[in-house]
């Protein structure tokens, strides 16, 4: 019988990935693992991979089962998540016309990560925003589990 993954744990490492780091979960037994492209890049190279540092060869063996064997299968990546999307998507839902109106300016054009944010906390609604993206990524996060047949389970956030 297939492992049953925590949904908390899954979210959680799909926050983590960047875009030098690829997430992955055994559809079997519900392990998380996130792993660099040096890393992996590491482990289709032999004579880099004599070359690399004790703690890369010791991982060396984890990244090759990862990548070896179908049961493991990359985690929705950064671009699958599209965090800008999310953040227009919030923008939209902001129903007082001088904050959405704000919102809007700042996810357009050069820098909007960064004036999305300074305007988030100006506005004092991070709190809001944090919570609507938490449950945009669920949303990803259980879609991609069920297309997979991965069961899991929902718990309670930490703080």
């Amino acid at each position: 019988m297939a492992a049953i993954v925590s949904l908390r744990d899954v979210i959680d490492e799909m926050e983590m990935m960047s875009d030098e780091a690829t997430g992955y979960i055994n559809r079997k037994t519900g392990e998380l693992i996130t792993l660099t492209h040096e890393e992996l890049a590491l482990a289709e190279d032999p004579d880099e991979a004599a070359d690399a540092a004790e703690w890369q060869k010791d991982l060396l063996p984890k990244v090759r089962e990862v990548t070896a064997s179908e049961d493991f299968i990359p985690l929705p990546s950064k671009s699958d998540i599209h965090e800008w999307s999310i953040m227009e998507r919030f923008a939209r839902s902001i129903t007082d016309g001088a904050v959405n109106d704000e919102l809007q300016a700042a996810v357009h054009g050069g820098g909007a990560f960064r004036r999305f944010k300074d305007a988030l906390h100006k506005l004092g609604i991070a709190d809001e925003w944090y919570r609507f993206r938490d449950a945009a990524l669920e949303e990803i996060a259980i879609e991609f589990l069920e297309a997979h047949e991965i069961a899991f389970h929902r718990e309670p956030r930490q703080k």
